[in-house]
C-alpha cells in the first residue's frame, strides 16, 4: 500500500503524534500568525484529503502493477519532481548527512510499501486507523508519562474493535478483514514511527528540502527489487502513467505544500489536532471514492483512535 509518505522535523515527537508522517525534513514550523487560522484549517483538511485521494488513485494501479509497483511509481515520480525542484548539492554532503538521508529513505520505502500492501487488502479508513498506532506508541515512549501510555491503550482498544465481530467485517466483500492486511498496516505504523526519528535526524543534518528529495530517490531505489516488474506494466497502458503521476502529486507534493503553508499560520499543537482527524477522513474517502462501506462498530473504533490521537496531542508537553 502506499503512502509517502511527512511534515516538520519532530524535535518533540510526543507533542504531535498525528502530525509527522509526511513532514518535510529540514523545514521548521514558523511562528503562528494571528490571522489566517481559518485558512490554515482548510489547508490541513485539504492536505489530508489530498493524501487520501492519492491513496485512492494508487488502488487503481494495483490490478496492473501490484501494491509494490504502485509504491515504486509513487515514490519514484515524487523523487524526480522533488529533485528537479530542489537540485540538492549532494557533493558537499559528508558521511553523517548521507547516513541520515539513507535511513530516511529506507523508512519512507518501508512505511509506504507496507501501507499500500495493506490498502490492497483492507479498507483505506481501517488501514490509516491501524497505522496511527505507530506514532502514538512512539509519543508515549518518548514522553514516559502514564497519561500518554493511556492514550495508546485507548487507541489500541479502537484497533482491537476493528478486528472484532461486526467492526471487523468488510462491507465490500461481506467477509472479515484480511489479517495479513491488518499486519501490514501495523508494520506501516512501525515504519511511520521510524520515519519520525529518521526525519528528525535528517532535518538537522541536511537543511532545506534537498534531504527529502534525495531520501525519496533512495526509497525508490530500495523498492526496485520488489516493484520494478509490476511498475513496468504501465508502459503498455499510457493511461496508467497519468494515474501514477496523479498518485505522486496528490499523495506527496500537494500535501507537503499545503501543510507547510498551514504551519505558517497555526501552532504545531493545533496542526497536530487537525491531522489527528485523518483516520476519519480516510474512512470517508474510502466510502466516497472506493465504495468501501464500514459498519457502525468500525465507525466507533475509528472515532476512538481519533479521540486518542487528539487527546495525546492536546495533553502533550510543548517542547521546543
Amino acid at each position: 500500500m502506499t503512502t509517502t509518505e511527512t511534515r516538520v522535523p519532530p524535535a518533540a515527537p510526543a507533542a504531535l503524534p498525528g502530525a509527522r508522517r509526511r513532514a518535510l525534513p529540514g523545514l521548521r514550523a514558523l511562528p503562528a500568525l494571528p490571522e489566517g487560522r481559518g485558512v490554515a484549517v482548510l489547508l490541513v483538511l485539504g492536505s489530508c484529503s489530498s493524501f487520501q485521494i492519492g491513496a485512492a488513485f494508487a488502488t487503481h494501479l494495483f490490478p496492473a502493477t501490484g501494491s509494490s509497483g504502485a509504491t515504486l511509481l509513487r515514490i519514484g515520480f515524487a523523487a524526480c519532481l522533488m529533485l528537479a525542484l530542489t537540485r540538492p548539492k549532494v557533493r558537499a554532503w559528508g558521511r553523517e548527512q548521507w547516513r541520515a538521508v539513507v535511513l530516511l529513505g529506507l523508512s519512507l520505502a518501508g512505511t509506504n510499501g507496507f501501507f499500500y500492501a495493506s490498502i490492497a487488502r483492507i479498507p483505506l479508513g481501517v488501514a490509516v486507523t491501524v497505522q496511527f498506532i505507530g506514532p502514538l506508541t512512539l509519543a508515549a515512549i518518548l514522553s514516559r508519562r502514564a497519561r500518554d501510555l493511556g492514550w495508546v491503550l485507548i487507541a489500541g482498544l479502537g484497533v482491537v474493535m476493528l478486528g472484532m465481530a461486526g467492526g471487523g467485517a468488510s462491507a465490500t466483500s461481506g467477509t472479515r478483514l484480511d489479517p495479513v492486511g491488518l499486519l501490514f498496516a501495523l508494520l506501516a505504523g512501525v515504519g511511520w514511527a521510524l520515519y519520525i526519528l529518521a526525519g528528525a535526524h535528517a532535518g538537522k543534518a541536511v537543511p532545506g528540502r534537498g534531504g527529502l528529495a534525495v531520501a525519496l530517490g533512495v526509497g525508490a531505489l530500495a523498492l526496485v527489487p520488489f516493484g520494478a516488474q509490476g511498475a513496468t506494466h504501465i508502459t503498455t497502458r499510457p493511461s496508467l502513467v497519468l494515474v501514477a503521476m496523479a498518485t505522486a502529486l496528490m499523495g506527496s507534493i500537494v500535501p507537503y505544500s499545503l501543510e507547510l503553508s498551514a504551519l505558517r499560520r497555526i501552532p504545531r499543537r493545533a496542526f497536530g489536532v487537525l491531522l489527528s482527524l485523518e483516520p476519519g477522513i480516510a474512512a470517508f474517502a474510502g466510502w466516497l471514492l472506493l465504495s468501501q462501506g464500514i459498519g457502525p462498530v468500525s465507525v466507533i473504533a475509528i472515532a476512538v483512535v481519533v479521540l486518542a490521537s487528539v487527546g495525546s496531542t492536546v495533553t502533550a508537553r510543548e517542547q521546543v
